[in-house]
């Protein structure tokens, strides 16, 4: 066999060299792959990881997503993405946006979608239903802003709460590309701010919460780093398990 001169050699490593790049340098997308789940009513999974319950299933009309090791344990519930894949005769330009609810695996992907969210990712009926014979294809993704118009931040009393010895919460409707990676409760008699621990997903939880009314702080990680946002509104003393209160915020 003949051997590749020099200059062929110097050519082919820079080929290897630039393949990462080529594959996050269009407009900082990242190359993946992505398959989708089964689902009798193709909707999102109420019981996923995240936490999410019903609003895991039906958030931006079922167009959700089950990731890995965007999970972030649990921080990456909620973000919103834009994944396009990339077989020329069967894909749409834009794809799909869609939100994460759940935490999954398949082969070597980043990304199991809902049948709903998957379907988007074709340029109409029919090449979707070839995306869907493939299972798993090549996409690239980017994280985008989640967009909830009228909403903001809700907190969700979560059903396994039980006052006043237990108290669970899950923040919901989180705008702009932002990650909640701690929450802290007011502690009034010691005027200090006491964690919260990370339950699961989404869901952060005290036992023992104090009594009264329940002022929350949260850690935001977005595009000017970690800062704290405070609720402007309080969590009754009377709460009750699936009890929701608007913070009267939202990030951009």
């Amino acid at each position: 066999m003949e051997l590749l001169n020099f200059k062929h050699q110097l050519g082919l490593i820079c080929v290897m060299l630039l393949l990462p790049v080529l594959c996050t340098s269009q407009d900082t997308f990242t190359c993946s792959r992505a398959t989708y789940y089964g689902s009798p009513d193709c909707y999102g999974n109420p019981r996923g990881a995240c936490g999410f319950g019903e609003y895991g299933k039906i958030v931006n009309d079922g167009n959700v997503a089950g990731v890995s090791w965007l999970w972030k344990n649990g921080s990456g519930c909620g973000a919103c993405y834009q994944v396009r894949c990339k077989i020329p005769q069967f894909c749409d330009d834009y794809g799909a946006y869609v939100v994460v609810t759940d935490f999954g695996v398949g082969d070597r992907t980043d990304f199991v979608m809902s049948p709903r969210g998957y379907s988007r990712l074709g340029k109409n009926a029919d090449a979707s239903a070839e995306l869907f014979k493939y299972g798993v294809v090549d996409v690239e993704y980017k994280r985008v802003p989640c967009r909830y118009n009228g909403y903001n931040i809700l907190l969700k009393v979560h059903e396994r709460s039980n006052n006043p010895h237990y108290l669970a919460i899950l923040i919901i409707y989180i705008g702009g590309t932002n990650d909640i990676t701690a929450v802290d409760l007011w502690q009034e008699d010691c005027k200090d701010w006491r964690p919260m621990r990370r339950a699961f997903g989404a869901v952060f939880d005290a036992e023992n919460p104090p009594r009264g009314d329940i002022k929350l702080r949260f850690q935001v990680r977005g595009s000017a780093g970690l800062n704290w946002v405070e609720s402007k509104n309080v969590i009754s003393s009377d709460w009750n398990a699936g009890a929701v209160y608007d913070s009267e915020i939202q990030l951009d």
